[in-house]
């Protein structure tokens, strides 16, 4: 695996700084152990039914994290094992996202549909030890046999079929001699288990579909926790680390590498990651994009890696929040204000602040020349000043935000109102002399002076103003639109709800045209991010922005939530 530039690393090869978790701790000791012989080899197998989301954000991190860290090597592997729902697109927009990420696979990327004919083997060593049967029950019957959490199952009656008889109707459903639903193949082991996993789970059924990429050889297809353990066998998988719902199928896990004895992987739960105000449940990720409530997978109210892509977070942003938020045993629900938190620690560092207007009010300074237009210097980053001034042209015509000025505000209203001085960020002292209206009465421009002697700076006099306003010239100003995002749902945990989509936030989009912006915007580069000062970070739209006509996504306002939440508790305790 390319690892890119080793990090400082503690004694137990953790990186300095980074918390322990169980996981890391159960690698630690098996390495200290001389378990596999000191390797690290992890996995993460996603199926490719769907794009991925935040949460496979956090197992990518998880596994490629520990790889690096231990210096072994993560696979990349592919669960395509129901051509239902799976294709090409999926698959792409996996590996773009993992690399997007900051990982990489080399050369072991896999995928389940590698191992078709070595799990078919498999399958029939299986019936041959006594240890699996096809059975003729149709689907409702199989699960009506099932039984229930308080009572046992009952054993199918073709469960005693002769091996002979299950070899020859496994090869007859191999050859698409039967219908789907027809018959399947199931692991024979206890239908009165108190785990329902183990009351004889199907290992192989029909779907006479065509597979992404071994087209029409196969009409069957093996189940996940049969492919799954076996893939990890084959590959040489050390630590096979799954979310918590799959605790109960470690048990099968186990049984299947036992009874065909075979190189034998340790699997390892940790809690899956639930974010407030959206879903992450692929069914209903794919509801949402089908319905058209949302503009394709990587829109940017989507919880998806590809929607916060262009959204703009960085993956570094998301690197650390999947660091903070930890590995657990148990599932919770983070709050989205952490991953905000992240990114705006990100890119408070690195973002350049520019000016730009997003509900325009004209302003007329009337006691500056109508023919002049003089240069600012304005300052790119304060957090870091190697990325240097810019110059910002000012005219006697201005945009504010028509938010910044009120004719009859209230008391702590501090910006700008009639009769009232507000400072001009990098410009001038000015006073509101009149508000010009239209004929309906709404206020389409205001008339103030300015102070030439405050230019960048305080007054002379020492008088003070409790208010400092961004603005953008009107004789440079570039036309663009801004795209400001709320929350997808309107609840803090939709994926309660019977119908989450009753909860869809119908005010989670707002399109501005007609932004005023800053002269440095006009070429902004796609995918270039900024601080539009007081307003929040911005994205230049990868897919929608181009030189002269800007298309900005929000990706965060600057309050920070997270921020004061921690400074609460803190007090607190």
């Amino acid at each position: 695996m390319n690892t890119g530039n080793r990090e400082k690393t503690e004694g137990n090869g953790r990186p300095e700084g980074e918390k322990s978790h169980f996981i890391r701790q159960i690698i630690e000791a098996d390495i200290a152990s001389g378990k596999y012989s000191g390797r690290v080899v992890t996995r993460f197998p996603p199926e490719p039914n769907g794009y991925l989301h935040i949460g496979h954000a956090k197992s990518i991190c998880l596994n490629f994290g520990l790889a690096r860290q231990y210096r072994g090597r993560c696979h990349l592997r592919f669960d395509d094992t129901n051509p239902m729902k799976e294709n090409v697109e999926y698959v792409d927009s996996i590996k773009e996202d993992v690399r997007w990420l900051g990982f990489d696979w080399d050369d072991h990327e896999y995928f389940a549909s590698d191992y078709f004919d070595r799990l078919y083997e498999y399958a029939l060593e299986l019936i041959r030890s006594g240890n699996a049967y096809v059975d003729s029950l149709s689907p409702d019957q199989i699960r009506e046999y099932r039984g229930t959490l308080s009572e046992p199952g009952k054993e199918s009656p073709y469960r005693n079929r002769s091996v002979e008889e299950s070899l020859e109707l496994f090869e007859k459903m191999r050859q698409g001699e039967f219908a789907e639903g027809e018959c399947v193949l199931r692991a024979k082991i206890d239908m009165s288990s108190p785990n329902i996993v183990m009351r004889d789970p199907t290992l192989y059924r029909i779907r006479r579909m065509s597979h992404h990429r071994t087209v029409d050889k196969w009409c069957i297809y093996p189940m996940y926790d049969f492919a799954h353990c076996l893939s990890d066998s084959m590959e040489g998988i050390t630590h096979s680390l799954c979310t918590l719902e799959f605790e109960n199928n470690r048990e099968l896990y186990d049984w299947i590498l036992a009874k065909l004895d075979v190189y034998h992987p340790q699997q390892i739960e940790f809690a899956r990651l639930n974010l407030s105000n959206t879903v992450l449940s692929k069914r209903r990720l794919i509801h949402l994009v089908e319905g058209g409530y949302v503009d394709g997978w990587d829109d940017p109210r989507m919880p998806t890696i590809s929607g916060f892509r262009r959204r703009g977070y960085t993956p570094a942003s998301i690197r650390d929040f999947c660091e903070r938020i930890g590995v657990a045993r148990r599932d919770s629900m983070v709050d989205l204000a952490l991953l905000e938190h992240c990114v705006r620690e990100d890119l408070n560092k690195n973002a350049m602040r520019v000016m730009g207007v997003l509900r325009p009010l004209k302003v007329v300074i009337e006691n500056y020349p109508e023919d002049e237009t003089e240069t600012l210097t304005a300052i790119n980053n304060p957090e870091d000043q190697s990325m240097g001034t810019r110059d910002v042209p000012f005219s006697r015509v201005i945009y504010i935000e028509r938010g910044d000025f009120m004719e009859d505000p209230p008391k702590k209203f501090f910006r700008l109102a009639p009769g009232r001085e507000v400072r001009l960020r990098y410009a001038y002292f000015i006073r509101c002399t009149d508000v010009i209206r239209d004929e309906s009465g709404g206020i389409v421009e205001l008339r103030c002076t300015y102070d030439p002697e405050t230019r960048g700076g305080d007054a002379p006099d020492g008088r003070k103003v409790k208010s400092t306003l961004h603005w953008v010239a009107a004789s440079h100003a570039v036309q663009g639109t801004v795209r400001l995002y709320d929350h997808l749902f309107t609840v803090e945990n939709p994926a309660e709800k019977k119908d989450a989509m009753a909860f869809l936030n119908q005010e989670s989009l707002e399109v501005l045209t007609g932004c005023m912006l800053e002269p440095e915007l006009e070429h902004a580069a796609a995918g270039q991010r900024y601080q539009f000062e007081r307003l929040g970070y911005f994205y230049a739209d990868h897919k929608d922005s181009a030189p002269g006509r800007p298309v900005f996504n929000r990706i965060v306002t600057l309050r920070d939530t997270w921020a004061k939440i921690q400074k609460t508790q803190k007090k607190i305790s």
